[in-house]
């Protein structure tokens, strides 16, 4: 005859179990999911991190592969919905990974290869180096008129202040 200790720690032993499998099929089902929304490509580039409270937390190593997997979010969503209805996913939040940050060197590997993975990704890429590489920096950004001259003045008072200090 087993003791309520080892019965109890069977049971529990068994959840944990099933509870690790699902968490391992969600974190695989990643690479399966990108490939079904036409980006294969960014399975390379990103991953789960976690799911935390129903947010499935995903990192991404590059800004634009970022910027494309929002362009499928929600798709991205609805599929691990259906796939995991038992883990109540409410959402994906994107966020790029904390290592080192990429080089600009790095820009044109993640062009060329995303142009490369699918038709789709080219354009998102294209439309990324497109904003990436216009050259309008400070007031020069700013089309109202009233704002850029309010920030100009806000500067100024800014500048004025440090300088009668």
């Amino acid at each position: 005859m087993k003791r309520a200790g080892e019965v109890l720690s069977a049971i529990l032993d068994e959840r944990l179990l099933i509870k690790a499998r699902g968490y391992s099929r969600l974190f695989a089902f990643w690479t399966e999911a990108v490939q079904k929304n036409g980006i294969a490509a960014a399975a390379d580039h990103s991953r789960i991190k976690e799911l935390d409270r129903g947010m499935l937390l995903v990192e991404a190593d590059h800004p634009g592969w970022k910027q494309i997997l929002q362009t499928k979010q929600g798709k991205l969503l609805n599929d691990f919905r259906r796939r995991f209805p038992e883990m109540d996913i409410s959402g994906i939040s994107l966020m790029l990974s904390r290592n080192e940050p990429q080089a600009d060197t790095d820009n044109a590997e993640f062009a060329e290869e995303a142009a490369n993975s699918e038709p789709a990704a080219a354009e998102q890429v294209a439309a990324i180096e497109n904003v990436q590489n216009t050259d309008i920096s400070g007031y020069d950004a700013i089309k109202d008129g009233s704002f850029k001259e309010s920030l100009k003045r806000l500067e100024q008072s800014i500048t004025d202040t440090k300088i009668n200090k």
